[in-house]
């Protein structure tokens, strides 16, 4: 049996696969620190300038390559948004829905009609389309990205709860600060809550088991994204876990460090912050 490898339509394949790589990988936002607005946009411009490069090719092999990149980037775009915005099911339907009917009607529009753009036409779409990307790009980094402002109270006064026979511990909860996320761009950026915990000071040795910092709302209750010029409020809550012969209400002073410092002549909780964070205020 005589097999025979186009190199030419194998290095096609090849830079076709390498281009989904690269459009998944950049969706994923681990480059670039790009908001999400910018990035769904810079999906689309590569979706419509593949589209143009496909249609100012006299339907060759390269006509055909750079019609899938340009699918390709239209299916990553699409995926990209309804992660990112969390639409409804009937908006994601219609969203199917509605490219379905856009990729046939190009179909036809290529294959039936005969669509075709000249070569300085597509040219200077094209340039017009790096001048928005650019555009939006720099428009995005001077927005700057979303900050973590953390503002913890004086003190705090933790009313330990009743434990049951089969545990030595008994638990408490307590309102120690909030944590605001702000963000100073036009453009929705995706939000990451900073890692806080906490510890004690001025303490019995046994005490300073557990002093667990949680989130109210929880991250995972919330959207992932911020939207332009807004702010979203957390409450900041921890959690204590004492031995039984603790009873009563207990008092804490409240203080922000970057590190545990376990000596302190009065009950303090530590609400530890990395310093090299530099989102955070």
């Amino acid at each position: 049996m005589n097999l025979t490898l186009d190199s030419g339509k194998l290095l096609y394949g090849l830079g076709v696969a390498f281009a989904l790589g690269a459009l998944v990988y950049f969706a994923r936002d681990v480059v670039f620190g790009l908001s999400i607005t910018v990035t769904a946009a810079l999906l689309l411009v590569a979706f419509v300038g593949f589209l143009l490069a496909g249609l100012s090719r006299e339907r060759d092999l390269l006509g055909t390559v750079a019609f899938t990149i340009s699918g390709l980037s239209y299916v990553v775009f699409l995926g990209y948004v309804v992660s990112r915005y969390e639409p409804g099911e009937t908006v994601v339907f219609f969203l199917l829905a509605g490219s379905a009917v856009l990729f046939v009607g190009l179909g036809y529009g290529v294959r039936e009609a005969g669509i075709a753009l000249g070569r300085r036409t597509t040219i200077g779409v094209v340039i017009a389309l790096l001048v928005v990307s650019a555009s939006l790009v720099t428009a995005d980094a001077l927005g700057g990205d979303v900050t973590y402002t953390v503002e913890t109270n004086d003190t705090t006064t933790v009313a330990l709860s009743g434990v049951g026979s089969d545990t030595d511990r008994v638990r408490g909860t307590a309102r120690v600060g909030t944590l605001t996320a702000t963000n100073p761009s036009w453009f929705t950026r995706p939000v990451d809550l900073p890692s806080i915990r906490g510890c004690l000071a001025g303490v019995e040795q046994g005490e300073r088991s557990r002093a667990n910092v949680d989130y109210e709302p929880a991250s995972y209750d919330t959207p992932n994204r911020l939207g332009g010029q807004s702010t979203r409020v957390h409450e900041l809550t921890v959690s204590f876990d004492f031995a039984t012969n603790q009873t009563g209400d207990r008092r804490f002073a409240v203080e922000r460090r970057g590190d545990c410092e376990p000596t302190r002549s009065e009950p303090t909780l530590f609400l530890v912050v990395d310093p090299d964070d530099d989102r955070i205020d």
